[in-house]
């Protein structure tokens, strides 16, 4: 059995008919930038006191280098996302997200430590590297993933908060390194269905006789479910450990 897929399917569940605003929607990657922002809060949850406004500007400089500049050098770089941006304007937010992401980094090294800089100047580099597939896309692997959208935020955050990285700072840093890294095989999976098939094929025969086609909607189904269940448990958890560790 042959299934044909439409070329004109969204690229990603979240992603909106192209034009227009809904292409900035689409471009912030809502569930998946809410998910890796979750991550600065449990690293600033977890550390022996948390301050809200440096919680704040954290998230902050994280939306701007995340939200904005990572995704916007990513649909630069080939646009997987099928925006209608032009890529002036892509450039103009990708560059102004990581320049708002780099001063206030800068500013709260200025409060908070020298050793601030180190997380800057780390976070530049793989937001670049890592969307411009820079090196021959030697650090657009799976793993550089984990690190770059999972462990460290969890320990920017909670350095923000200690000034210092103490071993429970370790153990959800590789908690959310784990995370991310299930995100990455997850939703690939989804990617390669959504974006790069033109033809799926094949069926399952079960024990009783019947027969279940397969096609992309199925493939993707249960990896995009679980996608959308661990970004709304990311969050919720995020909100409530900010809650009662603020309250």
């Amino acid at each position: 059995m042959s299934l044909p897929l439409s070329h004109e399917q969204r690229p990603a569940f979240y992603a909106l008919h192209p034009g227009g605003w809904r292409d900035y929607w689409t471009l912030l990657h809502p569930p998946y930038t809410i998910w890796h922002l979750s991550y600065v809060v449990i690293g600033a949850a977890a550390a022996p006191a948390i301050d809200g406004g440096r919680l704040a500007a954290s998230l902050l400089a994280f939306f701007l280098a995340v939200g904005l500049a990572t995704h916007a050098l990513d649909e630069l770089n080939g646009g997987p996302l099928r925006t209608q941006i032009p890529r002036p304007t892509l450039a103009i937010i990708a560059a102004a997200g990581l320049v708002g992401a780099i001063a206030l980094g800068v500013l709260g090294a200025v409060e908070i430590s020298w050793w601030l800089l180190a997380f800057v100047a780390f976070g530049a580099f793989i937001a670049t590297a890592y969307s411009l597939e820079m090196w021959g896309g030697r650090f657009h692997s799976d793993i550089w993933f984990a690190v770059a959208w999972g462990a460290f935020p969890a320990l920017t955050g909670y350095f923000t908060q200690a000034a210092s990285v103490e071993w429970p700072a370790v153990l959800v840093a590789l908690a959310c390194f784990s995370l991310s890294l299930a995100q990455r095989r997850l939703s690939k999976a989804v990617r390669q269905i959504r974006r790069e098939s033109v033809l799926i094929e094949g069926r399952i025969v079960l024990e009783d006789g019947r027969e279940v086609s397969i096609d992309g909607q199925m493939l993707r189904a249960a990896p995009e479910l679980a996608l959308q269940a661990l970004a709304v448990a990311m969050a919720l958890l995020a909100g409530g450990l900010a809650g009662a560790r603020l309250v």
